[in-house]
């Protein structure tokens, strides 16, 4: 089994995820960051990725906390800002930050 497959199996212990989340490849990160099984202490971790689409999954993974919702509701990415207004851990005062951040949203 290769990493990616590892990654993204939803029967992967959340230890070996969170060794997977510090893995030098994105693709494998976008795969944790995916998982159902992922803590939300390592999407909280995964939230500050250099890779837009490892923040876009943490933004719709179901474990992702308010916390780090809010992190991401001023992310650079449209599309990270817009999966975290939908989330449904997303408080009242996050969904008005991301509204804040992004004038497209508002509309």
């Amino acid at each position: 089994m290769d990493k990616i497959e590892i990654a993204s199996n939803p029967k992967t212990p959340v230890e070996t995820l969170q060794t997977l989340a510090t893995d030098k490849n994105s693709y494998v990160r976008r795969y944790v960051a995916e998982n159902p099984n992922t803590s939300p202490e390592t999407l909280k971790t995964l939230a500050t990725d250099e890779n837009y689409t490892v923040r876009w999954c943490v933004a719709e993974n179901p474990n992702t906390s308010s916390e780090t919702l809010q992190i991401l509701a001023t992310d650079e990415d449209f599309y990270v800002r817009y999966h975290v207004g939908r989330h449904p851990n997303a408080t009242e005062l996050i969904r008005r930050l991301v509204l804040m951040t992004d004038s497209k949203l508002a509309q």
